[in-house]
């Protein structure tokens, strides 16, 4: 029985409506850049499964230390213990995060570390005796699946059946310098009704609304409002931290800083789940008293796993290392440079970049998960190369060690792609 046949059997997987999709690629290995299938086909992962492995898949620089790792402490409690990893990876973090950033809080993945920071910046009001229990989020937002973290979502698509079960949410546009007058109006007059909590927003580039991205001068102006009427804001990097937009998070590229910052993805390099949610000395004391309720009682079984926070260590020295940075902005070059020849192809309605983010709306309608987008895909997965639209929107976000050769291979795939619709 091959692989696919016995995935069959079990298996439920992710984002998939398994009666009109039944099969699933075996991949059986992975380096650098590349995954390797059952049937020895190798495809480019263009997205680094899903803007994980941004140093490369099976990176020895992290597979070796976490090897180490385990021989020495595989998990402990962290409620009431700590351990080296774990004090080590704040240190680190603390050190290349917004300078506001003080306290870390671990959990489980991107949905997880949403909620924390929702719960966080409720309570932070509660404590100090206000009732605030509104949140404004951004139209179009994904901040995962999880029910406070799908409550600041957008996209229906996602949320549909549980929408009756959410907590309560105002939304606004995103901002851009055309539409600001209006999304600053609309945004004060939720404000002065008193009663918001915290504004959630993904910093410049929304991920699953097919990489649409705004203004950094825009969403700077909001986060100064934000402040003024006493608001919580909440940076989602879980998608955008780690270097993707040419800074090691998008929060960096604006004057205000979130109050709460929520971490994962390229967190771990890919390796092994984990998230965090950091926030700033403000927040955390407001959860100091001599009153045990005031406490912040939110705790997962696999909080600061050592092994998890020995890859994140790992991740975050590559990251900071000449050779990425100096891969970052190679591939920040090339994606202008093949923008400038395929923008204004006649199939192509927009492109737009960000960092090493790339996208290229195509001029044709298709639905998020419909025929055409699977055709797309296969089209792609045909060719060597791994890229999931998400509509009609294509978009690159390869590993930093892609090669050249790689990436122009990518770009050539897509231009063969427009010649088929």
């Amino acid at each position: 029985m091959t692989l696919k046949e016995r995935d069959k059997k079990h298996l439920w997987h992710p984002l998939t409506q398994h009666k009109l999709h039944p099969d699933h690629i075996a991949i059986t290995s992975a380096k650098g850049a590349l995954l390797y299938d059952d049937q020895g086909n190798e495809y480019i992962d263009g997205i680094a499964s899903w803007y994980t492995c941004m140093y490369g898949h099976c990176n020895s620089f992290i597979t070796d230390r976490v090897a180490q790792q385990m021989q020495e402490l595989d998990h402990v409690v962290f409620a009431g213990f700590t351990h080296e990893p774990a004090i080590k990876l704040s240190e680190a973090l603390i050190a290349i995060l917004p300078e506001n950033q003080e306290k870390v809080f671990f959990s489980d993945n991107g949905s997880t570390a949403v909620d924390v920071a929702i719960k966080m910046a409720l309570q932070y009001h509660f404590n100090k005796g206000g009732k605030r229990s509104k949140i404004i989020a951004l139209e179009d937002g994904f901040h995962g699946d999880t029910f406070g973290a799908m409550s600041v979502s957008g996209l229906s698509v996602y949320n549909g059946p549980f929408e009756d079960f959410f907590i309560d949410v105002a939304r606004i546009p995103a901002p851009t310098k055309a539409n600001m007058p209006l999304v600053e109006d609309l945004f004060k007059k939720l404000l002065s009704k008193g009663d918001v909590a915290a504004f959630v927003y993904e910093p410049l580039v929304q991920g699953a609304a097919a990489m649409k991205m705004f203004d950094p001068e825009c969403l700077n102006t909001l986060l100064a409002i934000a402040k003024d009427y006493g608001v919580v804001t909440i940076a989602d990097e879980v998608m955008t931290g780690f270097g993707k937009t040419g800074k090691h998070f998008a929060s960096l590229h604006m004057e205000n800083k979130p109050d709460i910052m929520c971490l994962s993805k390229a967190l771990t390099a890919g390796l092994v789940p984990m998230a965090i949610t950091t926030c700033s000395e403000e927040i955390y004391s407001a959860f100091l008293s001599d009153d045990m309720s005031k406490g912040f009682f939110h705790g997962h079984t696999y909080s600061a796993n050592p092994i998890s926070c020995t890859a994140a260590l790992a991740g975050i020295a590559l990251l900071q290392s000449e050779e990425i940075q100096e891969n970052i902005q190679q591939i920040i070059a090339s994606h202008a440079a093949f923008d400038a020849k395929i923008r204004n192809h006649p199939k192509i309605k927009e492109t737009r970049q960000y960092g090493v983010i790339y996208a290229i709306d195509l001029n044709v309608t298709i639905e998020r998960y419909g025929n055409l987008r699977y055709q797309l895909f296969d089209f792609f997965m045909q060719h060597g190369v791994c890229l999931r639209p998400l509509g009609n929107t294509i978009y690159i976000l390869a590993p930093y060690v892609i090669t050249k050769k790689q990436l122009h291979k990518i770009y050539a795939t897509i231009e063969k792609v427009l010649a088929t619709f």
